[in-house]
């Protein structure tokens, strides 16, 4: 599920890159602005994480789909390392999946240099640029996961923060690194594209943000502040987590 759930995550933005940036998409020629396209890029992949967060598949895995999220519930106690370990390699094995499937349905279109399999790399104020954006953008993306998702009131509002996050993050954050917050995601265009600028920014900056984010909320709330390892509890869904532990 958690392989799925990323590939399709990297289906849909290599999909919707293709069709609002390459030269040949009427999208592309209809939206001549570069920042409404990414706008409207940042709606349908918030749109797309809110999806897969509140689908069955993601109520049943927690929703993770990030290598870094993951290592931070491990940090927290609230997966066991065995179950961690598949949940990263089926992360990074599902991303991949998945970019390699939209490269077929694509064809030469995923290789255009508008387009290149979606890759993440620095903007302008180069990798510690993008290292800094990341290490932030993380951070505040599990310290909302967090507040939402341990307060018996927003908990069901947890999935649909995440997603207003996403859309915000690509529609503002995404010219200081391409905004990826996830080794897998980042990973997962890096191989078919040849492309490893900076790579170590996108393995090191997401898993260190959500960390301090985690240390931050432990901090304040104490250690048994944080319930379980999903994004949406539901009740009618097993939970395989060290739930309320």
């Amino acid at each position: 599920m958690e392989a799925a759930g990323l590939g399709l995550f990297m289906i849909s933005a290599t999909v919707f890159c293709a069709l609002l940036e390459h030269p040949a998409s009427p999208v592309r020629t209809a939206i001549p602005q570069a920042s409404v396209r990414r706008v409207l890029m940042g709606l349908l992949m918030g749109s797309t994480a809110i999806g897969l967060i509140y689908s069955p598949w993601g109520g049943r895995s927690g929703a993770h789909l990030n290598p870094s999220v993951t290592l931070t519930f491990l940090r927290l106690g609230k997966v066991a390392p065995w179950d961690a370990l598949f949940y990263v390699v089926s992360q990074f094995a599902g991303g991949l999946l998945g970019v390699l499937l939209a490269g077929v349905a694509l064809g030469m279109a995923i290789r255009h240099p508008a387009v290149d399999y979606a890759v993440t790399r620095p903007g302008a104020g180069g990798a510690w640029g993008a290292f800094l954006g990341e290490a932030v953008i993380s951070f505040v993306l599990m310290f909302a996961v967090l507040s939402f998702s341990n307060n018996r009131r927003l908990a069901r509002f947890t999935g649909i923060a995440a997603g207003v996050l996403v859309a915000a993050y690509i529609s503002l954050e995404a010219p200081l690194s391409g905004m990826s917050m996830n080794p897998a995601r980042t990973l997962a265009s890096a191989l078919p594209a040849s492309s490893f600028t900076s790579l170590w920014v996108y393995f090191t900056a997401p898993p260190l943000g959500m960390l301090l984010a985690a240390h931050l909320f432990t901090g304040i709330g104490g250690a048994r502040a944080v319930a379980c390892a999903k994004l949406h509890h539901g009740r009618a869904v097993r939970c395989i987590f060290r739930c309320g532990t």
